[in-house]
């Protein structure tokens, strides 16, 4: 019983005895792989590049490129672009194309290298590169590319192809930029104005595209919208001084000069060395009839600018108001070599030689600006005058017939329009002159022209103003001196210029009119 009684105790206690505690042995870390060799540097190389310490980075490179002998496809890509950067455009092609040869299924490679093409010029090579690519991967970046490569070959329908399918992949506001800019080297304004509204519904804060869509709406004469779009592009950028420049343009043409100067006093603080900037404030000093200080503005404009006609013509222009013949012949012959098929030039020359008493190369210029010249009565009115006074009358009642034709001409083809006063009293004073006063084609008009011969043509029905020069950007015409002159510049709307190629910047240059300069010269002599 008892030995019973000891077994059940030794049962007991061996039930109820807890498990002895072990420590848990945590498997051992095994060591951190290293990195190949050839990669084992590139994020040292990535960090440098993107804090701009490129020299730091070119040392890493190298060591690198030793370690890899010249195998790390990395390395070799960022050499490059600090290559590029640094503008050596050759070496980086170069080192482009050695990371096409490492890894040949790499469409970043081969978009890096088609970039060296374009930048070298080698538009056709590039557009052969961007294609290889595009097989690889079929992306926005080659689209866009694409078209402008195809837009600097001058091949504008597959430029517009490639950027419209660039749009459908991706819309991005540079793409919105090149499509209207390739619609306006075809001359279609039109087209053009339609792709920026796009582009201003898609981003409507992006200041350069409301820019350019007001400065468009300004070279149609559609001045309410022009000058809302500007408006908006001050509000989201009141320092944005080619929205100023073109403000300011519109009110210098309507004769408000002390407004439009308080504009180019805050774009003077952006862009002190501006050319557009100088010759606009120029022509609002000599609407004003400041001549000496119009002069020296303008001259700082040709200092920085030396080769910008529309410079040249003002200078011209302003020396002639103020009868200085040789110094307006110095500066409209330097805009002749530049702008040889503008008419306007050759009636101003022509003006100044009458006065320097050269009447053969003055008839020789009044000659060129008649062929040039196709549609502006003016031109033939001066050389009228000036035949009448050398004694010529069937000379002057030839060009004075063919005046009168581009004036029926002009009223055929818009019932508004409205001669400038002391031009329709010339002719009228020529035309007795000549004994055909009887059949003038003109009548006065019954409102007092005299109140309105210092306000701009613009601000007529059709006014008909030739341009004279291109904006950079746009090739918009703006007319500075139009407030002073009281003629008004007869053309067709036909005639509008083609805007210049891709320009870089608004080059809201002035236009000055030419008909005042012209003809009172002539008149004196008369």
């Amino acid at each position: 019983m008892a030995e019973e009684e000891e077994a059940v105790a030794a049962a007991r206690e061996t039930s109820l005895q807890l498990p002895v505690s072990t420590d848990y042995k945590r498997p051992r870390s095994k060591k951190v792989q290293e990195l190949p060799i050839l990669e084992r540097r590139n994020w040292l190389i990535h960090l440098h590049y993107i804090q701009k310490d490129y020299e730091t980075c070119k040392a890493i490179i190298k060591e690198q490129l030793q370690e890899a002998q010249g195998t790390c496809e990395y390395a070799v890509y960022v050499q490059a672009l600090i290559f590029r950067l640094e503008g050596k455009i050759q070496e980086s092609l170069e080192l482009f194309q050695t990371c096409a040869i490492l890894n040949p299924q790499s469409s970043d490679n081969l978009k890096q290298v088609a970039r060296s093409l374009f930048l070298l010029g080698k538009h056709k090579a590039a557009i052969e590169v961007y294609n290889d690519a595009a097989k690889l991967n079929q992306d926005w970046e080659i689209c866009h590319n694409l078209g402008v490569c195809y837009m600097y070959l001058k091949d504008f329908k597959n430029a517009s192809e490639q950027l419209n399918y660039a749009l459908q992949l991706n819309k991005h506001d540079i793409t919105f930029i090149m499509l209207g800019k390739m619609h306006m080297l075809e001359g279609d304004t039109d087209k053009a104005i339609e792709v920026y509204k796009k582009a201003v519904e898609f981003s409507p804060e992006n200041t350069e595209l409301l820019t350019t869509l007001g400065l468009l709406y300004l070279k149609l004469g559609i001045y309410q919208k022009a000058f809302e779009h500007l408006g908006n592009a001050l509000t989201y950028d009141p320092s944005n001084y080619k929205a100023i420049l073109a403000a300011g343009s519109m009110m210098q043409t309507h004769g408000d000069f002390d407004v439009a100067m308080t504009k180019y006093r805050v774009a003077a603080y952006s862009v002190p060395e501006s050319p557009p900037l100088w010759n606009n404030i120029g022509m609002c000093f000599f609407g004003k009839k400041k001549y000496v200080a119009a002069i020296s503005c303008l001259k700082r404009a040709n200092y920085l600018a030396p080769f910008d006609w529309k410079i040249l013509y003002n200078l011209g222009l302003v020396h002639l108001t103020m009868q200085q013949y040789a110094s307006a012949f110095h500066f409209l012959s330097a805009a002749i070599n530049l702008q040889p098929k503008m008419g306007e030039l050759y009636v101003l020359l022509a003006v100044a030689l009458t006065n320097l008493e050269d009447i053969e190369n003055a008839k020789r210029s009044y000659e060129q600006a008649v062929s040039l010249e196709l549609f502006n009565p003016l031109v033939n009115l001066n050389y009228a005058i000036l035949l009448y006074n050398q004694g010529d009358k069937k000379g002057a009642l030839q060009q004075y017939q063919e005046m009168e034709r581009r004036v029926n001409k002009i009223k055929e083809s818009s019932n508004n329009t409205e001669f400038d006063p002391e031009m329709i009293e010339m002719a009228q004073k020529m035309g007795a002159a000549l004994q055909v006063g009887e059949n003038l084609v003109w009548t006065k008009p019954a409102k007092d022209m005299k109140s309105k011969q210092r306000n701009t043509s613009s601000s007529k029905p059709l006014t008909l103003q030739q341009p004279l020069g291109s904006n950079q950007a746009l090739g918009q015409a703006m007319s500075s001196a139009a407030g002073y002159s009281k003629s008004i510049q007869l053309s067709t709307g036909g005639s509008r210029q083609k805007p210049p190629s891709l320009p870089l910047e608004p080059d809201v240059c002035t236009d000055a009119n030419t008909g005042e300069s012209s003809f009172t010269p002539e008149v004196k002599d008369k």
